[in-house]
């Protein structure tokens, strides 16, 4: 076993899994096997995440040396990895532990398996990102096209109906609720999709359309579509969304507060 102590985050997830594998004996297998018998944070989510993307066509095994792969060729990813766990933590209600959203939570599986699927991206493996996107979305219900470049510290809550385009930007800490499109607003080519700033909630059901700025630490309301920018610390609303507040203080992703 590696020395956990320079990394406080795997030894609280290992913690958790032992506590939660001695409490329910019928998932101490599963835990063992996705969990505990590995010696770092990044073995685990590349076997749980190759475990639920294997197919006919790709499994499993080939799956973890890829992920592995990725993992240490791009440190990044480890870090922002790490950032969505603790984003998960403090910010959903559901989430009492740092393990859940590692071992169940399809929003984070999703982002992390399109972290990997990026570093494909820019290194010339379009086709097997384009392969691997596929194969997300129908695991997950989430679908992020590997060019779209995402910042740390993401929650993607629940995920499901989640759409994010080719040319679109995450920032950091950002939070998205289930049926979000970034999204663009015709069949031109190039840069066409939303820049969403760091601090940003994006409401369920939202939809953030065109090469648009939604500014930092902005609101936008459940069900709202957003075709022109949104200035930084304001709250939009609406189809199509208008500014209802603005100037206010606070980083709306961390209050997680969906009243507009």
């Amino acid at each position: 076993m590696a020395d956990i102590a320079s990394d406080p985050l795997w030894a609280a997830i290992l913690l958790e899994a032992q506590q939660a594998a001695d409490a329910e004996p019928l998932l101490a297998s599963f835990l063992h096997m996705t969990v505990l018998r590995h010696n770092a944070l990044e073995d685990v989510l590349a076997f749980h995440l190759s475990s639920k993307l294997a197919s006919a066509v790709m499994d499993a095994r080939a799956l973890m040396e890829l992920f592995r792969e990725a993992l240490s060729a791009d440190k990044t990813i480890s870090t922002s990895m790490r950032a969505d766990i603790v984003a998960c933590f403090e910010r959903d209600p559901a989430c009492d532990c740092y393990s859940t959203p590692l071992l169940y939570f399809k929003g984070f599986h999703a982002i992390q398996s399109q972290r990997i699927t990026h570093w494909l991206w820019l290194n010339g493996r379009q086709t097997l990102a384009l392969f691997l996107q596929n194969r997300i979305s129908e695991v997950t219900g989430v679908d992020i096209h590997p060019a779209a470049q995402l910042g740390h510290g993401i929650l993607l809550d629940h995920g499901t109906g989640v759409v994010v385009g080719e040319t679109a930007v995450i920032g950091n800490n950002v939070s998205i609720l289930h049926g979000v499109t970034l999204g663009g607003s015709g069949k031109e080519r190039g840069d066409r999709h939303p820049k969403i700033g760091d601090g940003v909630m994006l409401g369920a059901g939202s939809a953030v359309l065109g090469n648009i700025r939604v500014g930092n630490c902005a609101k936008v309301g459940a069900g709202s579509v957003v075709l022109d920018d949104v200035p930084a610390h304001s709250t939009v609303a609406g189809v199509p969304a208008r500014v209802v507040s603005s100037g206010q203080g606070g980083t709306p992703a961390l209050d997680m507060d969906q009243r507009v």
